[in-house]
């Protein structure tokens, strides 16, 4: 399967993880609280799976800056967080230094 799938699997299950967090209300109930540890521990399986392909240092920025920028997002759109002009700034740096690490490696990985 392709690396960057099973990355685009493990960013996923992590951001539902994250997500969930939210929900289990400090791991006081019990089934977002299963939803977290399978959502992390599905992120891990993935992210490791993609590591037999991507560096390990690409793999891991766009795992967790895209993770992050997502779970920002769902905070904003699900959680009616705040967004303002410095979250936005924050996750554009974010985003900028992922496309950075990928064009550091100089691969077509």
């Amino acid at each position: 399967m392709n690396a960057y799938l099973l990355l685009a699997f493990a960013i996923v299950s992590e951001v539902f993880g994250s997500s969930m967090l939210k929900v289990s209300k400090g791991f006081s109930k019990w089934l977002p609280s299963l939803g977290v540890v399978v959502g992390m521990g599905t992120a891990f399986y993935f992210l490791s799976l993609s590591l037999k392909e991507l560096p390990l240092g690409v793999a891991y920025a766009i795992w967790s800056g895209v993770g992050t920028a997502l779970t920002a997002m769902i905070g904003v759109l699900v959680w009616k967080e705040n967004f303002n002009v410095k979250k936005a700034l924050g996750l554009a740096l974010i985003i900028g230094g992922v496309i950075v690490m990928k064009l550091s490696t100089g691969s077509s990985t």
